[in-house]
């Protein structure tokens, strides 16, 4: 299968390292997984599973959370509650320059930082849990004899599956203040739990737990005679084959068919509440879709430009294209257009050129930046191109907007 490694920024700034693993045909859906507990993305569960699940057409995205692996940062800087937010920005990464993921998978601890990060990612229809505990603190065990000496000193190494880590104070505060189960109540997306009964590092207990919690759709998988690794080949694969067909109920896994021609005709826009948060909105235009929402000092989440954002990004994008093809009809030596917005209010006595002299005014700076090898006249006669841009005439014009009520 295809297999594409590169990085991107987490929730503390540091590069993460990232791979995922694509179908040699179209992609059906996109899916988000996450490791266990001082694994990595490249641990055999989770690469197994990863690479059969693209042979089914399902595109898979694993990273290395911070400071494991080939990620940056220091792993004793990271809490259960960094980690969710890594997992979101991997979501975002997705969401920008492929296509947001529909199933979120987790393994072990990874499972229960799926459950928390899923409330957030809103284009997430199927999550599935593999022996994940029901409580984050429950990873504490691993170091328990060391607690005590971690509360008293602030940070300890100890020795996980062989390996040092640092553990600090402020994990196991983290870890204590989590309520994953009220999370699940509300989690509102069909979820698959999957879990052997002999697991000896979470126990079946647990899996009980976060299906009691659950709504409906939820559904469990015995994985019979497994590992809490899922070490066997032959367990990994099964994974794969009973997410792949569970899923088709709950995330539409046709091969996307080409754009039918529109004629150059309009097409509609359509923005829905995602009830994941205040603001958040997922907007629909043919086949693009993404997010809107409003900046966390405002009462959202930043998971998407804001409507002003949206407004400034056609005016620019308009401004480019229209200056892009006069260049092109002119043969002039335009190498790139680059245009930086701001939107701002501003009295409109202070506005020497508006005939309104009362209030307040809307106004945008638009600067253009222009590269090539052109003259003084060509560089003059491309600003007063600008101007031209069908968007700017509809901003600059009086726009009627008629509003009904939907049938």
């Amino acid at each position: 299968m295809p297999h594409e490694r590169f990085q991107f920024t987490g929730e503390g700034g540091h590069q993460l390292a990232a791979a995922l693993d694509t179908p040699d045909g179209p992609v059906k859906a996109y899916a988000l997984f996450a490791h266990c507990f001082t694994c990595g993305k490249d641990v055999l569960a989770a690469k197994r599973i990863a690479i059969a699940l693209a042979a089914k057409g399902i595109a898979t995205l694993r990273f290395d959370f911070t400071g494991l692996g080939s990620s940056e940062g220091d792993f004793a800087n990271s809490t259960f509650s960094s980690n969710v937010a890594d997992l979101v920005r991997a979501a975002d990464h997705l969401r920008e320059t492929r296509a947001a993921p529909a199933i979120l998978i987790g393994h072990s601890l990874g499972g229960a930082a799926i459950l928390a990060a899923a409330g957030q990612i809103a284009e997430a229809k199927a999550v599935i849990t593999i022996a994940a505990p029901s409580d984050p603190a429950h990873v504490t065990h691993l170091f328990k004899d060391r607690i005590d000496d971690i509360r008293a000193q602030g940070e300890v190494e100890v020795s996980l599956a062989g390996r040092p880590f640092r553990i600090k104070r402020e994990f196991l505060d983290d870890v204590a203040e989590q309520n994953l189960m009220a999370q699940v109540t509300k989690l509102r997306k069909a979820l698959l739990i999957m879990h052997s009964p002999t697991d000896d590092t979470v126990s079946i207990d647990n899996a009980t737990h976060i299906f009691v919690a659950a709504r409906h759709p939820k559904s469990f998988v015995s994985l019979a005679s497994s590992d809490h690794l899922l070490s066997g080949k032959q367990d990994a694969a099964y994974v794969a084959d009973v997410i792949a067909a569970w899923v088709e109920r709950y995330v539409d896994l046709a091969a996307p068919q080409p754009v039918a021609d529109m004629g150059g005709g309009p097409r509609n826009v359509v923005v829905q509440e995602t009830r994941a948060s205040r603001f958040q909105q997922t907007i629909t235009t043919g086949p693009h879709r993404m997010l809107a929402d409003e900046p966390i000092a405002v009462g959202g989440q930043d998971s998407g430009p804001g409507p002003y954002d949206f407004v400034l990004a056609g005016l620019g994008a308009c401004t480019s294209m229209t200056m892009r093809m006069y260049a092109d009809r002119k043969s002039l030596p335009l190498d790139r257009v680059t245009v930086t917005l701001t939107h701002s209010k501003i009295h409109a006595k202070d506005c020497a050129d508006c005939e309104t002299r009362d209030g307040m005014l809307d106004q945008i700076d638009r600067i253009i930046r222009i590269e090539g090898t052109l003259d003084d006249d060509q560089r003059k006669r491309l600003m007063e191109i600008a101007d031209k841009c069908p968007v700017h005439k509809t901003l600059t014009s009086k726009v009627r907007i008629v509003t009904k009520a939907a049938e």
